[in-house]
């Protein structure tokens, strides 16, 4: 008799057990999904399911939109007008479970992805709006902001930090993406940027860390080596507005600075992330990649070895923009999902740092807490 109460017991803690490691499991894959920021083909909803399925199955916390399809050159790819980008985004929003960050390019000037020719307000570019004063700064912060919010769109991929260290940089001087070579005023226009879109319920993200603006080369293309262009004070702007508390994310470059990293490039680099904008200059906010599909990453490094070594250096928020020159995959998701699955099953990445980045993003998406209902 007591031999089969104690099978009896075996079986029932047996049936507990499966319970709870279907739990964790579940938990996992959900801050799994926190962490990546997907893009996709599709000006509504119905002309893209494998984004239906990949935020209500694989628990996708973040998306990015775009104008321009870069793999076929055309234009259109998920804006047409602001009454589309607007269903867009309530659609989005609608299937999720959870409260999605719908990102986006929008710095002004070159880099638009909202565009005045699609019927948006026409956004200078930072170099031009510092030039004419803070003023004008706030005068288009706030117009982008508005019009962001009007949209849907909850994270804005700027203010651009950059300093204006070399004016013919083909990817920031040249397209007037940097406010100044003096880094005070970098770090005002970012103040105002931030500022402005925070008054409107949008997240503001700095950009490129720890800076792209003395590169001679495009990480879009390959891979851009600004070891010996580098300035220290490329990291003034940063310092600044973290001292003051103002940035609730920064986004990471991929250009190669052996001065703080002999062997990765930034966006792969635990010295980078963790041991310098971490541990030596305080960051405890949300660290994104840049776009994972560019050259500078893809043409170089296998993308399991991608995901690993960006997880490792301690980036939260991986985008998979799925608009870089290898192509469109309709299940990059799942497969991202499956490589991180295997890196925590083979102890390589532990499921408390999952954990921690996915923690990262739901605290900045308290920011937005509002934003569901109100779209």
């Amino acid at each position: 008799m007591l031999q089969k109460r104690f099978i009896f017991i075996l079986i029932i803690l047996s049936g507990f057990s499966g319970v709870f490691q279907a739990q964790n499991d579940l938990a996992l894959r959900e801050d799994i999904g926190e962490m990546l920021l997907v893009g996709f083909r599709g000006q509504r909803l119905s002309d893209c399911p494998h984004i239906k399925r990949d935020i209500e199955q694989y628990h996708v916390g973040s998306v990015i939109l775009f104008e321009y399809d870069a793999p076929t050159g055309k234009r259109h790819r998920n804006i047409a007008s602001p009454i589309q980008l607007r269903q867009l985004c309530q659609d989005l929003q609608t299937i999720a479970s959870k409260r999605l960050l719908i990102g986006i390019d929008q710095e002004g000037g070159r880099v638009c992805r909202m565009r005045a020719i699609d019927g948006f307000p026409r956004i200078a570019s930072p170099q031009y709006t510092a030039s004419q004063g803070m003023d004008t700064v706030r005068h288009y912060a706030r117009l982008t902001a508005k019009m962001l919010q009007h949209a849907g769109v909850n994270f804005d991929f700027a203010p651009v930090a950059d300093v204006d260290v070399n004016p013919y940089c083909p990817v920031i001087g040249k397209l007037e993406r940097s406010f100044s070579a003096d880094t005070h005023v970098v770090a005002s226009c970012c103040r105002i940027w931030l500022d402005e879109l925070a008054r409107q319920n949008v997240i503001g993200c700095l950009k490129h860390f720890p800076g792209h603006g003395s590169a001679s080369g495009d990480t879009h293309a390959g891979l851009v080596d600004v070891t010996k262009t580098w300035k220290n004070y490329e990291l003034t702007p940063y310092k600044e507005l973290l001292a003051e508390g103002r940035v609730p994310a920064i986004m990471v470059a991929h250009v190669i600075n052996r001065q703080i990293d002999p062997q990765w490039p930034a966006s792969l680099s635990h010295k980078t992330i963790t041991e310098l904008l971490r541990t030596q200059m305080g960051f405890d906010g949300v660290v994104v990649t840049d776009d994972l599909a560019m050259g500078a990453i893809i043409q170089h490094y296998d993308y399991p070895v991608v995901i690993q070594q960006a997880i490792l250096a301690g980036a939260d928020l991986l985008c998979l923009s799925n608009n870089g020159i290898n192509g469109y995959d309709s299940d990059i998701v799942p497969k991202t999902v499956n490589i991180i699955l295997q890196l925590v099953a083979d102890g390589i990445i532990s499921e408390q740092q999952i954990h921690a980045s996915a923690e990262r993003v739901r605290t900045l998406k308290k920011r937005i807490q509002n934003q569901k209902s109100n779209n």
